[in-house]
């Protein structure tokens, strides 16, 4: 069954291929380029999955994973790069240089959502 997952980033070619690569994988990917698009897109409450890019400030972060919270009880993934800190308050971490283990992590993801 397909999952809806609000995906991220600011940075427009990251965001274009992490979307077709989870869309190829059977999901419905809305994309948010940006903090405006992604503010206007978690009032909407009804998604599997939230994944941050590893491009948006750790501020921003927080402030989109406050407002998605409160719309929507979803698991969050913030991706990161090699040597960062992992992002205060996300539920779950991946590397972003890689496509493989990010679609292992989002299978994991939505299978424990699904089985609770």
């Amino acid at each position: 069954m397909s999952k809806r997952i609000l995906s991220v980033s600011y940075d427009e070619h990251l965001l274009a291929t992490r979307g077709a690569l989870l869309e190829r994988e059977g999901h419905q990917v809305i994309s948010a380029l940006g903090f405006t698009q992604c503010a206007a897109r978690c009032d909407e409450g009804n998604f599997d999955l939230f994944i941050l890019g590893h491009s948006i400030p750790e501020d921003d972060k927080r402030e989109l994973m406050r407002m998605f919270r409160a719309n929507c009880a979803a698991p969050v993934l913030a991706l990161r790069r090699q040597g960062e800190d992992p992002p205060t308050g996300a539920d779950n971490v991946v590397f972003s240089f890689n496509p493989a283990e990010l679609l292992k992590t989002v299978a994991q993801i939505l299978s424990r959502t699904a089985a609770s």
